[in-house]
């Protein structure tokens, strides 16, 4: 449903960036609830003073749309308000919770192995030489080992 990202590196990548991915955030997030319903303006309101509160207001009433209510507009509002980049960690990870499994961090995918498909085939067969004209088919004799002398 959502990119899942990682709440805490959210909030670092914030910070290092001054703000720059806080508004990336903000932006991906808008296209992803509008992509499911919500009616969040456009993203320039963010740069307006005044304009700016009204577009996260708007942000928040979407988030609780495409959420069910599941996340509450208001306290989604108050979280951004007041909690700034720590708001928004709280809300991705609302987020990724709705989205099914938490954010981790990229890993190789486990190696693992798998017999080939098996759709009703004969086993493999090996062909071995025949027996040589007037010998047994049976399997080979061992000779008996040698009787001591005393």
């Amino acid at each position: 449903m959502f990119k899942r990202i990682d709440p805490f590196m959210l909030v670092i990548l914030s910070i290092v960036t001054f703000g720059i991915y806080a508004l990336i955030w903000y932006i991906n997030t808008k296209d992803q609830l509008n992509a499911y319903g919500a009616k969040i303006p456009t993203a320039f309101f963010i740069f307006i003073p005044g304009l700016n509160i009204y577009w996260i207001w708007k942000f928040c009433e979407g988030l609780e749309f495409v959420t069910g209510k599941r996340v509450e507009g208001i306290m989604a509002f108050l979280m951004l308000a007041f909690l700034s980049v720590i708001g928004m960690a709280i809300i991705q990870d609302n987020l990724n919770k709705l989205s099914g499994t938490p954010a981790q961090p990229r890993q190789a995918p486990p190696q693992t192995y798998s017999a080939p498909p098996t759709s009703g085939a004969q086993p493999p067969t090996y062909n071995a030489p025949p027996p040589p004209p007037g010998a047994s088919p049976g399997p080979p004799t061992i000779p008996p080992p040698p009787k001591s002398f005393k």
